[in-house]
C-alpha cells in the first residue's frame, strides 16, 4: 500500500514539475515573442488614433472598443488557427511569410516618408463610423498577422499546446497594450479641457491641449521609424535564414568598427536596419503603386 502511495506521489510530483516547466516555457516564450513585436506594437499604436479624428468625444472610446474587439477576432478567428497549422505542418513557410511582411512594412514606411517629402496627405479618414471601424480592422489584420507570425517564429521547439497558449497570451497582451494606449492618448486632450473648465489645474490643462497635436505628429514619426526598423530587421533576418549572409557580415563589420556596446550598439544596429527598410521600401514603391495600393 505504502509503496503504491509513494509511487503515486512520485508520479504526481513528476507531473507537477513537467507542468511547471511547461508554464515556464510558455511564460518565457510569451515574453520573448512580445518583446520582439515591440516595434509593430508602436506602429499599431501610432496608426490607430487617426481613425477617431473627426468624431465627437463621446464616440472615441466606443470606436476604439469596436476596433479592439475586431482585432481580437482577427487574431483568434483567423490568424492564430492558421499560424498553429502553419507551424505544425509547414514551419518552413514562416520565414518567407515574414519576408513578405517585412517588404510590406518597409513599403508602408517608405510611402509615408515620400508623402511628407512630396507634400502629399494620405487620406485615411472615413465619415461613416462603421466604415471607419472596418477600415481600421483591415489595417489591424496586416499588423496582427505579422505580430503573430513573428511570435510563432519564437515558439519553434514547443509542442502545439504550448504554442497555442503562448500565441493566445501574446494576442491578448498586444491587443490590450495597443488599444489601451490608444484610449489613453485620444482622451488626454479631453482631460486637459476638463482641467481648464473645472479650474483645478488650468495651466496644466492648457499645456496638455497645446502639446497633444505635436505629440500625435511625433507618435506618427516614431511609428514610421518603428515600421522601417522592424521591416528592415525582418527582411535581414529572413534573408539570412534562407542562406544569404552578405548583409549580415557587412553589418557585423560596421558595428565592430564602431567599438560601441550596450545601448549605443543597439542604436546603431537599429539605424542600419531602418536604412535597409527604407532602401527596400523605396525600391518596392513603384511596384506597389502600380498594384494599386
Amino acid at each position: 500500500m505504502s509503496t503504491g502511495l509513494f509511487a503515486l506521489l512520485k508520479d504526481v510530483s513528476l507531473i507537477a514539475k513537467t507542468a511547471a516547466a511547461s508554464l515556464d516555457d510558455i511564460a518565457t516564450a510569451s515574453l520573448k515573442a512580445t518583446s520582439k513585436s515591440v516595434g509593430l506594437v508602436i506602429d499599431d499604436a501610432a496608426v490607430t488614433p487617426k481613425y477617431v479624428v473627426g468624431f465627437s468625444a463621446e464616440r472615441e472610446i466606443p470606436i476604439i472598443r469596436a476596433i479592439a474587439i475586431g482585432s481580437l477576432k482577427n487574431k483568434f478567428y483567423y490568424i492564430l488557427p492558421i499560424a498553429i497549422i502553419l507551424g505544425f505542418f509547414a514551419p518552413w513557410l514562416i520565414h518567407p511569410i515574414l519576408l513578405l511582411g517585412g517588404l510590406y512594412l518597409s513599403y508602408e514606411g517608405a510611402e509615408k516618408i515620400l508623402s511628407v517629402i512630396l507634400g502629399k496627405e494620405i487620406s485615411t479618414s472615413v465619415k461613416d463610423e462603421q466604415e471607419t471601424i472596418k477600415a481600421a480592422i483591415r489595417t489591424d489584420f496586416i499588423l496582427s498577422a505579422e505580430i503573430m507570425v513573428l511570435a510563432l517564429s519564437t515558439t519553434q521547439g514547443l509542442n502545439v499546446t504550448s504554442q497555442f497558449l503562448t500565441l493566445s497570451i501574446v494576442a491578448f497582451a498586444i491587443t490590450f497594450l495597443v488599444y489601451g494606449s490608444v484610449a489613453l492618448i485620444v482622451k488626454t486632450d479631453d482631460y486637459g479641457i476638463f482641467l481648464v473648465k473645472t479650474s483645478k489645474a488650468p495651466f496644466l490643462g492648457k499645456t496638455i491641449v497645446r502639446i497633444m497635436p505635436y505629440f500625435l505628429h511625433f507618435l506618427t514619426f516614431i511609428g514610421t521609424l518603428a515600421m522601417l526598423w522592424v521591416g528592415g530587421s525582418i527582411i535581414a533576418h529572413s534573408v539570412d535564414y534562407i542562406g544569404y549572409h552578405g548583409h549580415t557580415e557587412w553589418m557585423k563589420s560596421v558595428l565592430e568598427r564602431t567599438g560601441l556596446e550596450g545601448f549605443f550598439y543597439w542604436l546603431i544596429e537599429t539605424i542600419l536596419y531602418a536604412m535597409i527598410g527604407i532602401i527596400i521600401g523605396l525600391a518596392a514603391h513603384p511596384i506597389g503603386s502600380k498594384l494599386g495600393h
